[in-house]
């Protein structure tokens, strides 16, 4: 009687999945302690380059970008960025169940969320990838100081329709001066540009891109004290 072959194919194609798998973990397990000391690049910035497109990165530390951005990006994007580990656990179960009513992404992504994206993952709307984003994120917490975390996210965020990656680039487009000579008029503008950059242009913003800003710089009037944990000292100069 001949003996069933094993479907050694099966077998292999896990085998490889499996492998795949533990190499996706492994390389942001190992990269975030290294970014710790050394200033990454992100995945749009190596997409760009491998496909020949310009990118334009300074980067800046974070002692040199003006406190008054520091403020405006917490209080505009994350505003218990200084509170949480990594994640806003409120704001993640109403996305949740906005998710489970079939109704529309309202967007839950602290700073550090957005880091462990712009690091390790993908943008576009994916359960699976904010599934990921979640320990990622609290990971990164766990392993990088909130000023650092700061740090990279104003350095990798996109920040203007040409390649511009960083504040200093998007401030040079945008204002053709320096991070570290923003008031609060080109601080707060060119927060109003993070969530769309490719199209939302600071240096000529639209009436509701300066109605934004004012909104941005009465919450950090009112709240700025949430931000200092980004402060030279645990305090910001506002």
């Amino acid at each position: 009687m001949a003996r069933r072959r094993k479907p050694r194919g099966i077998w292999r194609i896990l085998r490889g999945l499996g492998i795949a798998a533990a190499i996706l973990v492994a390389i942001p397990v190992v990269l975030t302690p290294v970014y710790v000391f050394v200033d990454p690049v992100s995945v749009p910035m190596l997409e760009r380059y491998l496909t020949g497109r310009p990118v334009d990165r300074e980067w800046r530390e974070i002692g040199d970008i003006s406190d008054r951005l520091k403020a405006a990006v917490i209080l505009s994007e994350d505003g218990q960025f200084c509170r949480h580990w990594g994640v806003d656990l409120g704001a993640l179960r109403e996305e949740v169940q906005n998710f489970l009513d079939g109704e529309e992404a309202r967007g839950a992504s602290t700073i550090t969320m957005q880091v462990a994206r712009n690091l390790f993952l993908w943008n576009g709307q994916s359960p699976v990838r904010k599934a990921l984003e979640v320990p990622l994120a609290v990971y990164i917490d766990l392993v990088l100081p909130k000023r650092r975390i700061m740090e990279i996210y104003l350095n990798i965020a996109e920040w203007g329709p040409e390649g511009q990656f960083g504040v200093a680039a998007g401030a040079r487009r945008a204002f053709g001066i320096v991070p570290q000579d923003l008031d609060w008029r080109t601080a707060t503008l060119l927060v109003t540009a993070l969530p769309n950059p490719l199209l939302r242009q600071p240096g000529r913003p639209s009436a509701g891109m300066v109605r934004i800003a004012g909104i941005i710089q009465e919450r950090v009037a009112q709240y700025g004290e949430r931000a200092n944990c980004v402060g030279e000292g645990g305090r910001l100069a506002l």
